[in-house]
């Protein structure tokens, strides 16, 4: 038999205040960290007080996206222009374009490697495109998605060509340079236990440290290694002053990361990235991309355009945008090849024949169907 506990009345007050108390009380995690409330300017976290960050763009109009400023090829400013280049900066702009229909509609926030994920954790940036690793611990357990990789890199070390060194393990007791909050801090101390690293938390004063030979060798990702070598400067021997050894050891799928829990909004910029590869699929280009408006040639392409086949229905995959808005994105940007051709050939970084190339070229570049 069930005994039945009566609670008096004070207790059940008591209680009641309590409730009303720890809910007031709710902004702390269980970790003691803040959780960020959604203030519609752009520094809190809309997803978590059930206003999408869609409707947040679209009122604001204009995007929020982080991105890196000291990457040649990725995201890099230009000192001539002072305008943000690179690979992930126009993948900034294919989103702006997916959802505002202007490329020039984006806000650029340069960020170190320690605040990048914290920034779209709390809502500073919308989206954050800069040489970001996914990794199990980031996608499952700090409230962050990663999108479809964009580009499929390596950590790898660089060195001075006049040191001599061959191999990385001639490095195993050396003072190698790395970035702070990184995955390659982890990477270097499983490849090279006995080394030293030495951490910097920007580019710029780890390759000042590197140039004054604090340490023997530079590690990470090495499209950042290659971008920094083809910018090295001629008072410190220029790149052929720098050599990138030849092992890879470890795996760097970089792609765009936005807040967890907002699954509209992870779409739009999944979807955009993967139209772009689809465009490059299809051989649908900037320069063609109205030949294929007028003429689909085929079901698919008329459906990633966002246009009728032969007369049929216009499909709409229900993303929360016009379902023409590729249309926008590839006239303004291009397709994966074009963005890819503008921005990293230029540093050295040749696709054929690499994992970045297209499936259909031996890569691991893919686009799920469109339908």
């Amino acid at each position: 038999m069930l005994k039945r506990y009566i609670i008096p009345s004070a207790l059940w007050l008591m209680a009641t205040i309590f409730i009303v108390i720890a809910a007031c009380g709710g902004d702390d995690d269980a970790d003691g960290t803040a959780t960020p409330t959604d203030t519609g300017d752009g520094t809190g976290t809309p997803a978590q007080t059930g206003e999408g960050l869609l409707a947040t763009v679209l009122d604001r109009g204009e995007l929020i996206c982080g991105v890196n400023d000291s990457v040649p090829g990725f995201g890099f400013v230009d000192p001539d222009t002072s305008e943000n280049t690179g690979f992930d900066v126009d993948y900034c702009k294919a989103i702006a374009l997916a959802v505002l229909g202007d490329a020039d509609a984006v806000q650029y926030v340069p960020l170190t490697a320690d605040a990048r994920l914290p920034a779209v954790q709390t809502g500073q940036v919308d989206v954050l495109i800069r040489n970001t690793t996914m990794t199990v611990s980031r996608d499952a357990g700090s409230g962050l998605s990663f999108a479809t990789t964009t580009y499929y890199d390596g950590q790898g070390l660089m060195v001075r060509a006049a040191d001599g060194y061959t191999s990385i393990d001639d490095l195993a007791t050396a003072t190698i340079c790395t970035l702070q909050g990184t995955t390659t801090e982890l990477n270097l101390t499983d490849r090279l236990p006995d080394s030293e690293p030495l951490p910097f938390v920007d580019n710029d004063t780890l390759q000042a440290a590197f140039i004054e030979e604090r340490c023997d060798g530079w590690t990470s990702d090495r499209s950042q290694l290659a971008a920094r070598q083809s910018a090295y400067p001629e008072s410190a021997g220029g790149p052929s002053a720098l050599v990138v050894l030849d092992e890879v050891f470890s795996k760097e799928p970089l792609g765009p990361v936005t807040i967890d829990n907002d699954s509209q909004w992870f779409d739009i910029v999944n979807w955009t990235v993967i139209g772009t590869i689809l465009a490059e699929e299809r051989g649908v280009t900037s320069a063609n991309v109205d030949d294929f408006i007028a003429d689909p040639v085929n079901p698919e392409i008329a459906r990633m355009l966002g246009v009728s086949f032969e007369g049929g229905d216009i499909f709409d995959a229900g993303l929360g945008v016009p379902p023409d808005f590729l249309q926008d994105v590839i006239r303004g940007v291009g397709n994966y090849g074009e963005i890819y051709e503008r921005n990293i050939t230029p540093i050295g970084l040749e696709r054929a024949g690499t994992v970045n190339a297209l499936w259909i070229e031996g890569g691991l570049i893919y686009s799920p169907p469109w339908r």
